[in-house]
């Protein structure tokens, strides 16, 4: 239920303030009054496009601000979900439009996203203005009625959940089959370069190995000969430098006795002939093993080309990369020859979820067959009502290839008289029985679901007298059972609310602005009484006013 109302500097509102009580209230005024102001700053709530040449002339900011009762609306998952404060009685939405065009959103001082704000006020308010009407022919309105009549929120939850199951086995079928397709042209290329990677047996770290040797056996000579020349100018008598270094140690070993500072360094001449002499012996050791063979060059160059070649085939830089490239060939093949299994394997799961889908469906359909009886059977009851007495309602199901929403095409069939045939809704009623038919199932719904708040913009539009007498007796109805706010022309209509308000324009320091108020007793009188006569009001009107007051009472 919405309780209280705040506008600051929208469009020709500086500042509003509107408590609303529960029941029936109705509001009036003259044509560009600001009726739809009020109806604008409201949607603004329910997340409708904000557009900065709203606010105020001259203001910064346009500021709306609502505060609903949900007591007993059951949505604490929400805020939960969305981390916003709960208290469980109260909840402020609020609006803020800046002059740059900036818009922000918050639920409880929590800001949100507009999507966020859009399903939460889809559940307090319900604006239904003209253009509403032609929904009634609409296949995804009826839909969404019918669900929640239906209380068929399990069974399409788990359609949904089905449905998407089985679209997800499509999606991978027609994956694996289109991979197939691909795989079977490059399976026989990627057989022979699978085995032209296996038949080189790479080793990980046989590159470098290779590279070392073959700088090696390229210049063995360079290497023997240097390697001979260490050793013979270390050990050749024309040199001798360990027979000079031995010289030079027994020299320093003679004068130690009366010299002891020269034990260390005999000490070191001897430590360094020592490591030539070692050295001497390994070069000639190494120049012994070394030969020169060219047979062995060819080999590891050959092998060189191999890998390098296969290198540059496969665009990779490392044999590490090549062996990884042809374990991936490797799998890829496995793969090829396992997916006539996997697609068999898919298919049946396909079928099996297809089949799960199908029956969640029926089911689905089975819970909006039942709710479509029941909701035309009563809406018939409020067209009876409403002056259509002979009106008949028929909701059809035409099964369709399944969707997201079920398998289910349905049309509103009507027919106004005796003897005519059911037709779509859209194609043959009147803007007056539409308006009628409208207002039949939003009573409807409104007993059956927490509809905490309903708006009515001018749903009295094409019909008058009489029907207006019924379209506010069903609208009294429907505020047992919810808050009922009406915008209205019809003084039948306004004579029928609880509670009457007024928008009207005033000029204050030359600028116009829009008000509304709560009218009293003798106030609202006088309003229908206008209604009824125009600026002249005459003492017929004023008794008509009174006697339609009078007539609103007794109901």
């Amino acid at each position: 239920m919405l309780l209280s109302l705040h506008i600051n500097n929208y469009v020709l509102i500086d500042e509003l303030r509107l408590v609303l009580p529960n029941g029936f209230s109705v509001i009036t005024g003259e044509t560009g009054a600001g009726k739809s102001i009020l109806l604008g700053a409201l949607a603004l709530l329910t997340g409708k496009r904000a557009d900065s040449k709203t606010i105020f002339p001259e203001a910064k900011k346009c500021i709306v601000e609502a505060v609903f009762d949900i007591e007993n609306l059951c949505i604490e998952d929400f805020f939960s979900t969305h981390d916003i404060d709960f208290d469980g009685k109260e909840c402020i939405i609020r609006r803020e439009i800046t002059s740059a065009g900036k818009s922000r959103a918050f639920v409880n001082d929590t800001p949100v996203s507009l999507t966020t704000l859009r399903t939460l006020t889809s559940t307090l308010v319900d604006i239904h203005s003209q253009h509403q009407n032609l929904m009634m022919g609409d296949e995804r309105f009826l839909l969404r009625v019918l669900e929640g009549y239906a209380d068929n929120a399990s069974r399409f939850s788990d359609y949904q959940r089905d449905y998407q199951a089985w679209t997800l086995c499509t999606k991978e079928l027609k994956a694996l089959e289109e991979e197939a397709a691909h795989h079977a042209n490059e399976a026989e290329y990627m057989q022979f370069q699978l085995a032209q990677l296996d038949e080189a047996r790479l080793k990980k770290d046989e590159l470098e190995e290779l590279e070392e040797e073959q700088e090696k056996l390229a210049h063995s000579e360079e290497i023997k000969e240097a390697l001979y020349h260490v050793s013979t100018h270390l050990t050749s008598e024309q040199t001798n430098i360990l027979g000079a270094l031995r010289i030079d140690a027994h020299q320093l070993g003679s004068i130690t006795a009366f010299f002891p500072q020269a034990a260390a360094l005999e000490e070191r001449v001897e430590s360094a002939r020592i490591e030539l002499e070692d050295i001497a012996s390994e070069a000639e050791d190494l120049a012994e093993s070394l030969d020169f063979n060219p047979q062995r060059l060819l080999e590891v160059e050959e092998r060189l080309a191999l890998i390098y070649g296969l290198l540059k085939k496969h665009h990779k830089t490392t044999v590490a990369e090549l062996i990884a490239y042809s374990d991936e060939l490797r799998s890829k093949l496995s793969r090829v020859e396992n997916l006539d299994d996997l697609i068999a394997a898919k298919l049946k799961e396909m079928e099996t979820a297809y089949t799960t889908m199908l029956q969640s469906a029926k089911r689905l359909t089975a819970g909006r067959k039942e709710a479509a009886q029941v909701l035309t059977q009563r809406m018939l009851q409020f067209t009876t009502v409403l002056g259509m007495p002979a009106a008949r309602l028929e909701m059809r199901f035409t099964e369709k290839a399944p969707s997201t929403y079920g398998q289910d095409e349905i049309s509103l069939l009507f027919s106004a008289n005796d003897g005519l045939k059911l037709q779509n809704v859209a194609d043959i009623a009147s803007g007056g029985e539409i308006a009628r038919l409208m207002l039949a199932l939003k009573a409807a719904v409104a007993e059956h679901q927490a509809l905490p708040t309903i708006i009515f913009d001018e749903i009295d539009t094409g019909v008058s007298g009489r029907m207006a007498d019924a379209m506010a007796q069903v609208m009294d109805a429907m505020s047992k059972h919810c808050q009922v706010l009406c915008i209205t022309h019809l003084p039948q209509i306004a004579a029928a609310g609880s509670t009457h308000f007024k928008v009207y324009k005033e000029a204050k320091e030359g600028i116009t602005q829009t008000r509304i108020t709560r009218l009293t007793d003798e106030a609202r009188q006088h309003e229908i009484a206008t209604m009824l006569s125009g600026h002249a009001v005459t003492e017929a009107a004023i008794s008509n006013a009174q006697e339609l007051l009078h007539a609103a009472q007794q109901n």
